[in-house]
């Protein structure tokens, strides 16, 4: 199994509300996204050169989709935070067999001209308290880091936190981003640097 960071996703009540918690940490403004029909949900975007940042929210003008919404949205309360990672793959039957059980069933999506396969969990959590990536599978030639006005704002370490440290990082043997780094700990934690034009800047 093959992995590669896609992009990091943070999660809001609102998108107004993510959107601009992002902005003001980050000092820069971030793209209109889209609509996710099939989960109800919206985001918008911001570059960070080869991977992405996605901040996103239940769409409060979309039915309830049929199935509990991915990152676990339906649960999300407090204010926006880091909560989910997101891995490509060129193959994501084969990376769904490797994975842990439970990080889900692929599933066909869209969103305007972009088109991937995404392993959608069937409680909307992920394995290892949500701190085991999402996994998806871009179909074609789009990617929306290609798309985006780069304002220079770039991923410098991507740090999980989880009690079972040993057994997450076994099953992210087929990463090799050397941004990314599983330590031991009594919680599980999501935390994001940044290099900015202003400057390092971190999100949790």
């Amino acid at each position: 199994m093959t992995l590669a960071l896609d992009h990091i996703a943070i999660s809001a009540e609102t998108l107004e509300a993510g959107a601009d918690w992002v902005e003001m940490a980050l000092g820069v403004p971030l793209a209109g996204g889209g609509k996710h029909p099939h989960m109800g949900t919206h985001n918008r975007l911001l570059s960070l050169g080869d991977l992405y940042l996605e901040v996103i929210a239940i769409d409060p003008g979309a039915p309830r989709p049929g199935q509990p919404r991915w990152f676990d949205l339906d649960t999300f309360r407090g204010p926006p935070r880091l909560t989910n990672w997101i891995c490509r793959t060129d193959d994501l039957d084969a990376a769904l067999a490797a994975a842990p059980q439970g990080t889900g069933t692929a599933t066909d999506l869209q969103r305007g001209d972009y088109r991937w396969r995404f392993a959608v969990p069937a409680t909307g959590k992920l394995p290892f308290d949500d701190r085991f990536p999402a996994l998806i599978q871009w179909q074609g030639e789009l990617h929306p880091a290609k798309s985006l006005r780069d304002h220079g704002i770039r991923l410098t370490a991507l740090e999980i936190t989880h009690p079972q440290a040993p057994a997450l990082q076994a099953a992210l043997k087929g990463l090799t981003d050397p941004r990314v780094t599983v330590a031991l700990g009594p919680y599980h934690s999501l935390r994001a640097s940044f290099d900015t034009p202003d400057g390092p800047r971190v999100l949790t």
